[in-house]
């Protein structure tokens, strides 16, 4: 399990987002200060829950093999449903809370975790009833890892509806000599050049985070419009010289 790495993200998410908010404090003017306080007291990944904005809501992200998210190879299942038996196959799982329409970024450190060694895709899952869950996404093979992404979760009426990976063909990375286009959709670069595993370049997982539809109070949810505004990486370069900065303070103290 990686909840000790998904703690240290959850953190590091919501530094983020503090950063993000106190950039846009114009469009953040007309939340409901009311809204602020947290309703959701579902905090398991595998329960049903309704929200409202600014809530915390909980999801998981499943590590393992394409095929292994799917029951006698038709039906793709959400990683709750215990005929996927993904514990037997030593799968990985990473836990988030974040706010809902706040924009956020979510990391994986990949130094001592290796995706292609878990099957190389991961899936996007919350709720039992309803069971969502998004497309296997290809993270890592020993050749490439991808680690961008766009994650966006829909909801309904305050229920979480569909999550899905939005990518942008590749515009990203063009002209970009250390990337390379993979099934004309993700931005992958080397695996050896990651450390640890032959080079030095730091192959952090990084999940830009949208929420899109309706809340409980079918509030409009827009976080998604900022994202799709915003350049590619924006996020995380913001996350990277924030924590090149923490950790600078931090080291000055020893």
């Amino acid at each position: 399990m990686l909840i000790s790495q998904a703690s240290t993200m959850a953190v590091m998410a919501v530094m983020v987002a503090v950063v993000l908010q106190s950039l846009m404090l114009v469009m953040a003017a007309d939340f409901d200060a009311a809204a602020t306080v947290n309703t959701n007291r579902v905090y398991q990944p595998c329960t049903d829950t309704k929200i409202q904005r600014l809530d915390g809501f909980t999801f998981g992200i499943a590590f393992s093999s394409k095929n292994s998210f799917f029951f006698d190879h038709s039906h793709q299942l959400s990683p709750c449903d215990v005929r996927l038996s993904l514990a037997s196959l030593n799968s990985q799982f990473a836990l988030f809370r974040p706010k809902v329409d706040e924009l956020s970024l979510l990391t994986i450190n990949t130094t001592d975790f290796y995706p292609d060694s878990y099957g190389g895709y991961m899936v996007a899952f919350a709720g039992r009833k309803y069971a969502a869950r998004s497309l296997p996404a290809f993270v890592a093979n020993t050749t490439y890892i991808v680690t961008s992404f766009t994650l966006v979760l829909e909801f309904q009426k305050g229920r979480l509806q569909n999550l899905y990976w939005k990518r942008d063909g590749c515009a990203s990375c063009s002209g970009k000599s250390n990337f390379v286009c993979l099934n004309k959709q993700d931005c992958a670069i080397k695996t050896s050049s990651c450390k640890n595993r032959g080079g030095s370049g730091d192959c952090s997982i990084s999940i830009q985070l949208a929420f899109s539809g309706t809340d409980r109070h079918l509030s409009v949810l827009n976080s998604w419009y900022e994202v799709s505004n915003l350049r590619q990486y924006s996020l995380y370069a913001l996350y990277s010289n924030l924590k090149d900065s923490l950790t600078s303070q931090y080291n000055s103290f020893f």
